[in-house]
């Protein structure tokens, strides 16, 4: 398969159909869960996504090792690549890598600032035309609206899209009535798309909680394979 067929037959494509074509620039988009249920290989996939197309994407993990990023991105490449018989697997890793910046910071100790103005040094003085922003690992208990209105600025500024993985914990119920994770609820007008990863006996269900200014739409017709964590069309 060459990799425009791979493009045109990604889950993703099913996904930006469910959710009025995508995330869109200046948008903020969140996948949350309770932790090891899939958010990362999912951020990972829309990363991938992206940068099959030829976009440049900016992934900040809070919690992980670049190296162990790194693996993230080889291994679902690497299945991805094997399940679709992708040609010229070489030529088109090396494409992806260097249209990808990988960057640790500690959520303690620096400022919502800090890390905006590191961000639009690497986009605007280095260069770096980033069209996707990847943050993984980031702790919303320990954030505020005024930082998330900061950074919703920030991505209508630099035209990026931002998605989000955010882990659920505590007791149940850690949804309230109308779907929205308690912990994001001071949070939500600055999301745009919002969905939960829901695990079944088989597989992981894609719940949207939110699609830009819908609450609770259509389920989508996207699941992960509890095995390997691809998404797949239900």
């Amino acid at each position: 398969m060459l990799k425009e067929e791979l493009i045109a037959k990604s889950p993703v494509r099913v996904l930006e159909r469910s959710i009025k074509g995508g995330l869109m620039a200046g948008s903020i988009g969140v996948i949350a869960s309770r932790k090891g249920i899939g958010k990362t290989s999912v951020l990972v996939q829309l990363a991938l996504d992206r940068l099959l197309q030829g976009e440049k994407v900016i992934h900040v993990s809070f919690t992980a090792h670049t190296s162990y990023v790194i693996a993230w991105y080889e291994n679902i490449f690497n299945e991805l690549a094997k399940r679709r018989s992708l040609e010229k697997v070489e030529e088109v890793r090396d494409e992806l890598v260097k249209n990808r910046v990988i960057m640790n910071f500690a959520q303690e100790g620096v400022t919502i600032d800090q890390i905006l103005r590191s961000l639009k040094a690497m986009i605007t003085e280095g260069g770096f035309k980033a069209k996707t922003l990847i943050v993984d690992g980031y702790d919303f208990a320990r954030s505020s609206k005024a930082e998330m209105v900061k950074v919703t600025a920030f991505a209508k500024e630099m035209g990026i899209e931002i998605w989000y993985s955010c882990t659920l914990v505590g007791e149940e119920p850690l949804v309230d009535k109308n779907n929205i994770p308690v912990i994001l609820r001071e949070y939500i007008d600055e999301i745009g798309v919002l969905i939960l990863l829901e695990p079944k006996a088989e597989y992981i269900h894609f719940v949207v909680v939110k699609e830009h200014e819908r609450m609770n739409p259509q389920d989508l017709k996207i699941k992960l394979d509890a095995k390997t964590l691809l998404i797949a069309e239900t």
